[in-house]
Formats: structure tokens, C-alpha cells, sequence
């Protein structure tokens, strides 16, 4: 039997980013049985590779072993140990440049992820905006295989059988009879996120369906007080932030009809297991190629560009524009309502 390909995948960077490349790398491994795959990253995100064949996870650790300069030559070598045939960079920082750099040096072909800067700046700027879909994520990282000889095709994606549902969860939740909804309403940055009072106007909507459960996703003190809030006297409204461990959450997450999130990771974890995912957008926009995958456009609800023309003002959501604090306003919670009930009828 022939020698397996054996490419390494490195990525490490935000959850959302991480969960990007699952798609990707699920595709290359379905459409190519002649390579087998390492990812590279943070050992908190390799739960999201677990159930695909062939697929190894290396995790890196940046705060001992594989901290600073000397850290990083301490990478390469224990990466080199695993006799790779290909590196693909998906991250394209200076670590992994560095990295690339060294496997390159020892005749390792390699590929790196473009960014697009150029375009993004085009996309966000204030004076002579460009306001354009650029290319997504996943296409870029298809480029990233295609130069180092692989090429991917995400038309007809495959996603992981739903399982059983973990026993932990069994004390917050029995067998599912109802209609599951997850929302997510927390971001990194400010800028990103649903003004509450308008996410609690959702959620008390949404809890008055009969036969719905509402799961609310969420990490940290604050953020669970936040969501406890969001909860109020809902009986079939669960937070689920604190309560279980990760691997549990998707799981979770696995059995949702939809999952309405900010511009956020939670966005990029349901939509890379397959599931239907609505998205809120503020200071950024789906047009800089961080739309969750496989999703229809419509399922992007942006705020008004017709009264805040300067949007997207950040690819990222980490620059705060003077008098755009409100934008997100413009989103009206009936409107979001309304397209989580379309999905949910889409599929009766």
C-alpha cells in the first residue's frame, strides 16, 4: 500500500478562524485518500477534529515548550519529527512564517493563506469605500491546498452524523421532542453585539413558541450574569454558559434546528457541524469572507447601510467609529424573529 501524503495544517489563532478550516479540511480529506492531515494549533480546539479520519491533531504550547524564539525552533523540530510532505500556513502570522520559513529550508513544500489586506482596507475605509464580496475564508484557504497541489471542492459538503446526546447534558435537557434553538449574543468586541434589550425582545419571543426550547451560549462571570438576565422567567429558556465542558457544548450545539449568533466563533462551530446559522452583523459585514459556511445569504442580517453608509467599519469589529454605536439598532428584533421561524418551518 502506498505511502500516505502527509500534509500539515497550521492554524491557530481565534476559535472562529480555527473552526473555519474544519470544513476544508473535512473536503480534502473526503475528495483525497491518499493524504493524511496534521493540524497544528491550540489544544482547546481539537475536539473540532476529532471525528474526521485521518486527521491527527498536534496541540502547541505557547506558554511553555513552544514559548518565544527558542520555543519556536523547539516547534519546528518536533513538528519535523512527523516526516510531512506539505505545510499549508492558514494562519500567515509571524510564528508560522517563521515556521514555513524553516520546513521550506528543508525542502518541504509550502503554502500560505492570503489575507487580502489590500482588499479589506478597500472594504472598511471611510473615503472611496469599495464595497464588495471579497473572497471567503474557505476559498482562500482551497487556494492555500490548491498551490501546494490539492485541489478542494466545497460545493456539496459533508457534515458529521449527529450522535447521541452526551449524558451530562441529560440533567438540563431529556430527549429531544421540541424544536432546539441556540443563540449566542456575546462578540469580542462591543461593536459586534446585539444591543440586549433588543436580544431579550428575541428571546422572549421566541420562548412564547410552544414546543421550543432556547439554549443560550455564553463564557465568563459576567457574561453569565448577562445571560441569566436574558433568561428572566422563561421556563423553556436554558443557559448553558458554566454548565458543562466543551465537548459537551458541541455536542449541543449538534442537536440545534438553528443557531443565531453574533459575528462570533459560535457562528463558525454550528455552521462547521452542519447546522442552520443566523448571523447579526454591526460594525463588520459578511462581504470581508467571514460568513459562516454553507450559509444563504439572507440567513446574514446586517445593520442599515442606507443610515450608517460608512459600515462595515472594521473587518474585525475592533475599531469603534464615532456616532456608529447604534448601528446595530437598525436591526429589528421581529426581523430576526421572523427568519429563525422561516428556518424553523423550512424544515417541517
Amino acid at each position: 500500500m502506498a505511502q500516505l501524503k502527509h500534509i500539515l495544517v497550521f492554524r491557530l489563532s481565534a476559535m472562529g478562524d480555527v473552526a473555519m478550516t474544519v470544513p476544508v479540511v473535512r473536503a480534502l480529506i473526503a475528495q483525497h485518500p491518499d493524504v493524511r492531515v496534521t493540524i497544528v494549533s491550540r489544544p482547546f480546539f481539537k475536539p473540532f477534529f476529532k471525528d474526521i479520519d485521518r486527521v491527527e491533531f498536534f496541540s502547541i504550547d505557547i506558554k511553555k515548550r513552544h514559548k518565544g524564539f527558542l520555543g519556536l525552533i523547539k516547534l519546528f523540530k518536533d513538528l519535523k519529527k512527523l516526516k510531512v510532505d506539505y505545510f499549508a500556513d492558514f494562519h500567515n502570522v509571524l510564528r508560522s512564517q517563521l515556521i514555513r520559513s524553516l520546513f521550506s529550508l528543508t525542502g518541504t513544500k509550502v503554502a500560505a493563506l492570503d489575507k487580502g489586506r489590500e482588499g479589506k482596507k478597500e472594504l472598511t475605509r471611510v473615503e472611496n469605500k469599495v464595497f464588495k464580496q471579497l473572497p471567503t475564508m474557505f476559498s482562500n484557504h482551497q487556494q492555500t491546498l490548491a498551490r501546494l497541489g490539492f485541489k478542494v471542492d466545497l460545493a456539496n459538503p459533508q457534515f458529521p452524523a449527529v450522535p447521541e446526546l452526551a449524558p451530562e447534558l441529560l440533567q438540563y435537557v431529556k430527549e429531544k421532542d421540541t424544536v432546539w434553538i441556540g443563540i449566542a449574543p456575546f462578540a469580542q468586541y462591543d461593536t459586534k453585539v446585539y444591543p440586549l434589550n433588543l436580544m431579550q425582545q428575541v428571546v422572549d419571543s421566541l420562548a412564547e413558541r410552544e414546543k421550543s426550547i432556547i439554549f443560550l451560549f455564553g463564557g465568563g462571570e459576567k457574561e453569565i450574569a448577562l445571560l441569566n438576565q436574558l433568561k428572566r422567567d422563561n421556563y423553556n429558556v436554558i443557559v448553558m454558559a458554566g454548565k458543562v465542558k466543551f465537548d459537551a457544548e458541541i455536542n449541543l450545539i449538534q442537536h440545534l434546528d438553528v443557531m443565531l449568533s453574533m459575528d462570533s466563533g459560535n457562528a463558525h462551530i454550528a455552521a462547521m457541524l452542519g447546522k442552520k446559522v443566523v448571523t447579526l452583523w454591526g460594525a463588520t459585514h459578511p462581504y470581508a469572507g467571514f460568513a459562516p459556511f454553507n450559509q444563504p445569504a439572507d440567513y446574514c442580517i446586517t445593520a442599515d447601510r442606507a443610515k450608517y453608509p460608512l459600515l462595515p467599519t472594521s473587518v474585525y469589529g475592533n475599531k469603534i467609529v464615532e456616532g456608529y454605536e447604534d448601528a446595530m439598532r437598525t436591526i429589528d428584533p421581529q426581523v430576526v424573529c421572523d427568519k429563525i421561524i422561516e428556518i424553523i418551518n423550512s424544515d417541517k
